[in-house]
């Protein structure tokens, strides 16, 4: 059998890694009629960060846009993400709710599970498979592909076949950063194909211009399963395109049959679509051959940008990028794909903005030292190591072998607003943000971000809904801008709510008004020019960087030595404890839980 399959990215990665996984499913399924005609192998739609970007910005219910996707695509497989013990999240979940989330995913329409361990670590990826095979799903197990020292091609086919052993329906590698070449994807295919009685699938990242070349020695090699995008979202830090593909291998033995006409018709569709997120276009989603150095993954250059273009940090990307090579090796050498790919670019944009490296260090950080996310697959620096956790013991059982079942105490925590166990797995994926889109689809205050219309759109149009607070004679006024006219105009409406209160106001000079680091958005209290403290004193607790108040650990009175965590902030997805810089008696403390934080500030005063 010659012909070769194709999964089509354009419902899930190829937007995020473009578009930072903002498209909403109102877009999705208008074209759905013509997808579900084209026989592609399967639609991967789900999983990664979709789930977050769905009740963080979406304000949607990713169950019901899985629902959704399944009933408009009858005829087509539909294939998820899975982080293997990870799940959708950024830490290890009991064996019980793995077990129910995959049950709950395979319920409501998921036919391919793709599952991978962000080290490699086949341990993690065990129970996952198990309640996939139990679902009568298709398991495919996927190698998380990287560049090392300490990686190899016989070390990953050593791998594949232990996946095999373990059930897997087919073998996927996993390039997520793009970082096959021609001549790697030759040898690594030939190897696999050689070892393994399941077929073998490549999914690879464009990112450094070689993934069409690197497709096309797969086939060669005996790969029948690539993975593409609808061409309008192709190329860059996403996928070769389907119909470049499609036409590359016509009136071939590979010929995948499909109708390229069709195929255009939908790329003409999504190519209209993709202006209507414009806002989210990254400047980093282009051709980009650095990542044969950085190894930074299509999507988590397309995240990262955005959230340090959200915090005014942006002119620190190039350092931080060369920055990601240092701490990945001092971690022994992870595979960049979520979480560790977020551990380690965070970790990474820390050791930038603090005055030297590793002066601040996250949780999971943390966390990963400690042996928790699994076995790196090399050597951590011991200094490193030491300084993060000091002597603490480093565990070598498979990590959710410590874990306790989750679900009774879950459902317990979320209470009443949980409606069923879909809505219990949300809140467990994300506490935080997931309790809140529940209370707000409760009290139907649920408002997705506003988006705004291409250059040369409507004069009147709404902008991403920005709050803060103003303080005038000594009142504090809460202000939402819920709307402006067009940037061009020389007076300018912003359409706001005062204290809840609809208003209209014509503003002159922008330039004059808007100032947050050269972006059209106004200060807030909380941001550059916040009425806080300005940290000055050797007892002023700051944060290393941007972020939010996850939870206070002192109050006023409180004795503290140097060192004791005072805070937790959380910053592009990571958490991180904030230590008492002297030791002494809690003064003030000047912020709560869910504020938000700039680095110049005196969240704590201690004397």
């Amino acid at each position: 059998m010659s012909k070769v399959y194709i999964t089509d990215t354009i419902l899930r990665d190829a937007h995020q890694s473009l578009l930072a996984t903002r498209m909403r499913t109102e877009d999705m399924l208008p074209v759905c009629d013509k997808l579900d005609a084209i026989g592609f192998w399967s639609l991967e739609m789900w999983g990664g960060a979709t789930f977050d970007a769905c009740i963080r910005f979406l304000k949607e219910d990713p169950w019901e846009r899985l629902r959704q996707l399944r009933e408009a695509l009858p005829n087509t497989r539909l294939q998820m993400l899975l982080r293997g013990q990870n799940l959708l999240g950024y830490r290890h979940y009991s064996d019980d709710v793995v077990r129910a989330f995959v049950a709950c995913a395979a319920k409501n329409g998921i036919d391919v599970f793709r599952i991978f361990d962000a080290l490699n670590d086949v341990r993690n990826l065990q129970v996952s498979i198990e309640a996939v095979k139990k679902a009568n799903k298709h398991a495919q197990g996927a190698i998380s592909y990287t560049i090392s020292p300490v990686h190899s091609t016989a070390q990953y086919v050593e791998m594949a076949v232990t996946l095999q052993k373990m059930g897997c329906d087919s073998i996927a590698i996993k390039d997520m950063a793009g970082l096959l070449t021609p001549s790697a994807t030759a040898e690594l295919v030939k190897a696999l194909v050689d070892a393994l009685d399941v077929p073998v699938h490549l999914h690879s990242h464009a990112t450094a211009g070689l993934a069409s070349m690197c497709q096309l020695k797969a086939i060669e090699n005996g790969c029948r399963h690539i993975d593409t995008a609808i061409s309008s979202l192709s190329g860059g830090t996403s996928h070769p395109p389907t119909e470049s593909m499609v036409a590359a291998l016509r009136d071939t033995e590979y010929d995948s049959k499909l109708d390229l006409s069709a195929l255009q018709d939908i790329g003409f569709y999504f190519h209209e679509i993709r202006k209507k997120y414009h806002q989210f276009e990254s400047e980093f989603t282009g051709l980009d051959t650095r990542v044969q150095n950085n190894q930074v993954p299509g999507g988590m250059i397309s995240n990262l940008s955005n959230q340090l273009k959200e915090q005014g940090a942006l002119e620190h990307m190039n350092a931080v990028l060369e920055e990601i090579p240092r701490v990945r090796a001092d971690l022994g050498y992870p595979p960049l794909v979520t979480p560790t790919s977020q551990i380690v670019g965070t970790q990474a944009l820390l050791n930038v903005l603090s005055e030297s490296r590793y002066q601040t260090i996250t949780n999971e950080v943390k966390l990963y030292l400690q042996g928790k996310y699994g076995k790196p697959p090399a050597k951590v620096n011991t200094n490193v190591r030491r300084q993060a956790i000091g002597n603490e013991s480093v565990i070598t059982c498979r990590p959710a072998d410590l874990l306790t079942p989750e679900m009774a105490r879950l459902r317990s925590d979320i209470g009443e607003i949980a409606e069923s166990d879909e809505d219990v797995l949300t809140y467990a994926m994300f506490p935080d943000i997931g309790q809140e889109f529940l209370e707000q689809r409760r009290d139907g205050t649920l408002e997705p971000e506003a988006l705004e219309p291409p250059p040369g759109g409507s004069q009147d149009y709404c902008v991403a809904a920005t709050e803060f607070n103003v303080s005038l004679h000594g009142e504090t006024y809460h202000i939402k801008v819920t709307g402006t006219g067009h940037k061009m105009q020389e007076k300018r409406a912003f359409y706001i709510n005062v204290d809840g209160t609809p208003e209209e106001v014509m503003v002159e000079s922008l330039d004059a008004v808007f100032t947050n680091g050269g972006t059209d958005a106004p200060q807030t209290s909380d941001s550059k020019g916040s009425s806080r403290l300005k940290a000055t004193a050797p007892g002023h607790v700051t944060t290393s960087m941007p972020g939010i108040i996850v939870e206070v650990l002192v109050v006023e009175g409180d004795q503290v030595s140097a060192g004791d965590p005072i805070l937790v902030t959380e910053a592009m997805k990571m958490e991180t404890e904030v230590q008492a810089p002297i030791a002494g008696t809690i003064k003030a403390v000047h912020v709560q839980k869910g504020d938000s934080v700039n680095p110049d500030e005196a969240l704590v005063e201690i004397e």
